[in-house]
């Protein structure tokens, strides 16, 4: 599903802005569409999502989370391990809704990653917008370009693969 997008006017069409909020997901949406639950959830909502397109994963990081009682506790810092799952998962919400995934029996794994680098430390008050394309779709494996954003600050960039599988 493409959303198509038009300059606001008189005539009933949606601007950009509002196309773009009618492809927002919520919490309830990303909890029935991935199996991670607190306190490994590490996305708070999306937006912007274009079915196996792009989407946007936010996380909005807070000083309670647990990592940061014994990730650098006098200088708190979000582990780039977990900023590339956030990135992950915000794919992995993508994929579900592009798909339509029924989760019954079926989970999304992350397969790889590649070319990661971390650019800037992600701490306690900061939005961390997770910006994920597509970079390539056949049946159920997706590869994936993801850029964490903090502002207009990269945090950390990778390419990285997810598969749909079978569970028991």
């Amino acid at each position: 599903m493409a959303v198509a997008l038009s300059p606001p006017q008189g005539d009933g069409l949606m601007s950009n802005e509002a196309a773009l909020a009618e492809v927002s997901i919520d919490i309830a949406e990303i909890m029935e569409r991935i199996p991670h639950r607190y306190p490994f959830l590490l996305v708070d909502r999306a937006e912007e999502y274009r079915a196996n397109e792009s989407i946007v994963g936010i996380k909005c990081v807070t000083i309670n989370e647990p990592f940061f009682q014994g990730h650098f506790p006098e200088y708190a810092v979000m582990p780039g391990v977990l900023i590339v799952e956030a990135m992950a998962q915000t794919g992995a919400v993508l994929m579900s809704k592009t798909l339509n995934v029924d989760r019954a029996g079926k989970t999304i794994l992350f397969t790889s990653v590649d070319n990661c680098r971390f650019r800037q430390p992600v701490r306690p008050g900061d939005v961390l917008r997770m910006h994920v394309k597509v970079l390539r779709a056949r049946g159920g494996l997706f590869k994936f370009e993801g850029k964490a954003m903090v502002g207009d600050k990269i945090a950390a960039e990778a390419e990285f693969a997810a598969m749909l599988v079978e569970t028991p």
